[in-house]
């Protein structure tokens, strides 16, 4: 098991991002999906807990083999997913990560967001206070991403929002900006497999850590598509574009995905 804390900072407050987190998933999920590889939407629907109340559950596969290494894809099966869970309680979810390829293979991931610059050493404790970890800060301003995944429209250095008057960081942005809101991820990987354990967990993390930081570059800088929407519009927005995704990614996988299924309990 890997455990790691992330802390990313963003522009925004943390009313404001409730909003902008639904819009950057469902248009992120939507662009990142093609050729029969995404994300598909199983589920999206309400759910009460009976500790943290009313939220939403949704239910994702995401397919991405042609995303794995090459030591990866030879130990896969063609259509390879994972299976995505989450509670949102906004300001606090948690989402899981399961493949039934894969039985000794989990990423849960739980989230509080604050509106400070990511000050809070404490605020995990009732969840891994004696848990040994590392903090890892993510600049969405000075952090290199992939190469590939980079776009000027979306580099906080360059992108000023016209609704709002933020944008063009600069190093050390942090420490002076208003508004601020910190994204807390507490991201624990298993990967229980002798020999691989160390190489697969440390691989997802670098995966993981891309992902939050070209993520949350997204949802900055599109504000200006989102910063007027209500709660009901960006509803409507997610629920067209989960249609559409769907649409894109399931076309190719709709006669094979049960008989993948089955296969995998039996070898299992």
């Amino acid at each position: 098991m890997l455990l790691k804390e992330y802390r990313i900072c963003m522009p925004l407050t943390v009313d404001e991002y409730k909003i902008g987190q639904l819009y950057m998933i469902s248009k992120h999920s939507h662009e990142q999906s093609d050729r029969g590889e995404g994300v598909e939407v199983v589920q999206n629907e309400p759910f009460e807990d009976p500790h943290h109340g009313n939220g939403q559950f949704t239910e994702k596969r995401v397919y991405l083999n042609s995303k794995l290494p090459s030591w990866a894809r030879a130990v896969v099966p063609k259509i390879f997913y994972v299976t995505e869970k989450a509670w949102n309680y906004y300001p606090y979810t948690i989402t899981e990560y399961t493949c039934s390829f894969l039985p000794k293979f989990s990423i849960h991931i739980e989230t509080k967001y604050e509106d400070n610059k990511g000050s809070n050493d404490s605020i995990f404790d009732n969840e891994a206070k004696d848990l040994e970890r590392e903090v890892c800060f993510i600049d969405i301003a000075c952090d290199e991403i992939p190469e590939r995944y980079y776009k000027e429209s979306e580099d906080p250095k360059h992108f000023k929002s016209e609704k709002t008057g933020r944008g063009q960081l600069r190093e050390g942005w942090r420490d002076s900006h208003q508004p601020i809101m910190c994204s807390y991820k507490l991201v624990t990987v298993k990967f229980e497999v002798w020999g691989l354990q160390t190489r697969v967990e440390q691989f997802v993390h670098k995966v993981v850590r891309d992902i939050l930081l070209i993520g949350h570059r997204q949802a900055f800088a599109w504000v200006d598509e989102w910063y007027d929407m209500t709660m009901d519009d960006v509803r409507e927005y997610e629920k067209n574009m989960h249609e559409q995704t769907n649409i894109k990614v399931c076309n190719q996988h709709s006669s094979t995905v049960d008989d993948i299924e089955s296969q995998a309990q039996t070898s299992t």
